[in-house]
């Protein structure tokens, strides 16, 4: 099984557990004056149940080997000109939040509103102000393209590697 398979197989099997649980609430009592609707209703809603905790085990099995697919399969990602390797799991994190991280530190790296020019010093004398930096401006526009891009690149990536990925069981 491909890992985008595994990853629809447990939505699949989530919307089953969901309707078992419909069929358990709709059909688990009844007052005195209704009839069954189904024969024999106590094991019909009691083979829901196992049903249902059968469905959730596989989803746990599933989970399982998607996880231990994600942190054993490596990629690697042309990023910034850079071929890049880490595991799946390390490129979902990147994607998740990591690189919007990178790029917020790259963000604040302004000048402030500080404006250049001639202010009025406090001896009233005339001083032509600049602006001090301590980064250079380049290279924080540099970092803000790569981190800005990466997560559509790491998503695009990751579909192709998704699609032909073999499950670890």
């Amino acid at each position: 099984m491909k890992l985008i398979e595994g990853l629809k197989k447990i939505k699949e099997l989530q919307q089953k557990a969901s309707d078992l649980r419909d069929l358990v609430k709709n059909n688990c009592a009844r007052s005195s004056l209704e009839t069954d609707k189904y024969p024999e209703q106590k094991k019909k809603v009691s083979g829901w149940i196992q049903s249902h905790s059968d469905i959730l085990k596989e989803i746990l099995r599933l989970r399982i080997a998607i996880q231990r697919t994600n942190i054993e399969t490596s990629v690697d990602i042309e990023i910034g000109g850079k071929t890049v390797t880490k595991s799946i799991a390390e490129w979902i994190h990147r994607r998740r939040d990591l690189a919007g991280e990178e790029l917020s530190m790259w963000n604040v790296l302004t000048d402030r509103n500080i404006k250049e020019g001639p202010v009025t010093g406090p001896s009233g004398d005339v001083i032509n102000m600049t602006i001090v930096r301590f980064y250079d401006p380049s290279e924080r526009d540099t970092h803000r393209e790569l981190y800005q891009s990466e997560p559509i690149i790491v998503d695009s990536k990751l579909e192709v590697t998704n699609a032909v990925t073999d499950l670890l069981e």
